[in-house]
């Protein structure tokens, strides 16, 4: 199935073109500020993009495509042949082996990126509602637990990204690469040929994806322990609570 398109109208010619390439990954919507840096802001729709962010977007790989076009409520479809480069020697064998591979890590990405996506979003609402308490000492164990939900939170979420990364100078090589970033590399590096993976592509494939599975899980029980207990205090001092995005 197509699902990237371009196209370009002109007068009396209209033109659309595949550029072989599916839709991208998800994109990361960080709502908070970088450590040690509070005057990176938000915009106006309230998050910024993550500096450096990598977003596969999967090649096609050889076979039969179906183009659809709708008009006026009417679907019109033409069959089409994605061809292997003749000048390369890598099967179509290879390629359908390299594809499932670079499928994969597309998957893990963007539940990655779902994941850092969710506490940032938790993370903000924190943040205004610390906020929003100021000083009031009848608050102080909501600050507290808020404070202790954050901070598990983040020790999560600094496995999947630089937290620390601002986009400005050398911050792209200054701080160690997390899972997201990891993720989107190896995908490249796996595409940039029409071979099969080697060995240690796939052997790191498959340690990114144990580690996303491990951070995927710690994430659960948190939504399902820590912040559950947090919006349970909430209701008992009738503040509303805290939205995880899993409602």
């Amino acid at each position: 199935m197509v699902r990237k398109l371009n196209a370009a109208t002109q007068p009396g010619l209209q033109r659309v073109w595949w550029d072989l390439r599916f839709a991208q990954s998800n994109q990361m919507k960080l709502r908070t500020s970088p450590e040690y840096a509070p005057d990176i802001t938000l915009n106006s729709d309230g998050w910024r993009p993550y500096p450096g962010e990598q977003r596969l977007s999967l090649l096609a790989p050889p076979g039969a495509y179906t183009v659809k076009l709708t008009v006026d409520g009417k679907d019109y479809n033409q069959k089409l042949t994605v061809l292997k480069d003749p000048h390369s020697n890598g099967t179509e064998g290879d390629i359908q082996i390299q594809n499932k591979l670079v499928t994969s890590l597309s998957d893990e990405l963007n539940g990655m990126v779902d994941a850092a996506n969710q506490i940032e979003l938790i993370r903000a609402q924190l943040a205004v509602l610390d906020a929003e308490l100021g000083r009031d000492e009848n608050a102080t164990a909501i600050r507290t637990a808020a404070k202790d939900l954050s901070a598990k939170l983040v020790a999560i979420e600094d496995n999947l990204i630089r937290l620390k990364v601002t986009g400005r100078g050398q911050d792209g090589v200054r701080w160690t690469p997390r899972l997201i970033d990891k993720i989107g590399y190896l995908a490249d590096e796996v595409e940039t040929s029409d071979y099969q993976p080697t060995t240690q592509q796939v052997a790191v494939h498959d340690e990114l994806k144990e580690k996303a599975a491990t951070y995927r899980q710690r994430l659960r029980l948190v939504l399902g322990k820590e912040v559950a207990d947090f919006n349970a205090l909430l209701r008992q001092r009738n503040v509303p609570n805290v939205v995880s995005g899993t409602q």
